[in-house]
């Protein structure tokens, strides 16, 4: 179902620049780092039945470092023809908005994208989905030079990689070994604050 003119132009908005078909998509910095500190403090309880208190005291620690910030002169490289900073809602629904707001196709390995390990846990523990957690400290962008922008930002400390590509096509796809699904338009964003959606 497409979006309204009026939906399509603050769905805009919110994107710095545009997706070009033939792009690479960047990922810089771990994914789910916000959501996995609420889900951390909210549910300390349970998850000091699977962990020790100094796994979750260093993995807080850990991971409140790992954050990207917003303010690095970085992000106003030429070279990135669109920016989006996913602060509120997780790496699919930012992948989503994205392809949406520039009217491009994608094709996405989600094996690739960053993530830590201490938010693969905790989410295993607590039945949620990684990839739709609140994702502040998270930037993507389309660039047509992938690989060089990786290679700076691990020169400057931040964790990057390049999970796929963008096409002319209308079709969003996620790639997980032999299973290949469709992205799927948001329905809502997964805080980790609430529970009343249910599973992410």
């Amino acid at each position: 179902m497409k979006l309204g003119q009026q939906a399509l132009e603050a769905l805009q908005a919110e994107i710095t620049g545009r997706l070009n078909p033939g792009e690479d998509l960047v990922v810089a910095g771990e994914i789910g780092i916000s959501g996995t500190l609420v889900l951390i403090s909210r549910e300390k309880e349970k998850l000091r039945k699977y962990f020790s208190e100094c796994f979750l005291y260093m993995s807080e620690d850990t991971l409140q470092k790992c954050k990207v910030s917003r303010e690095d002169d970085f992000w106003m490289d030429k070279r990135i023809s669109a920016l989006y900073f996913t602060e509120e809602g997780g790496i699919l629904s930012g992948l989503w908005k994205m392809a949406e707001a520039s009217g491009v196709g994608l094709d996405v390995d989600l094996r690739k994208i960053p993530i830590r390990q201490e938010t693969i846990e905790v989410c295993e523990r607590l039945d949620v989905d990684p990839y739709k957690l609140e994702s502040e400290g998270t930037v993507l962008l389309g660039t047509g030079q992938g690989n060089a922008l990786v290679r700076e930002l691990d020169a400057r400390g931040i964790h990057a990689a390049v999970i796929g590509h963008t096409d002319k096509g209308n079709d969003r796809l996620l790639h997980s070994g032999e299973i290949t699904r469709y992205l799927e338009r948001p329905r809502f964003h997964h805080s980790g604050k609430e529970k009343k959606h249910g599973k992410a």
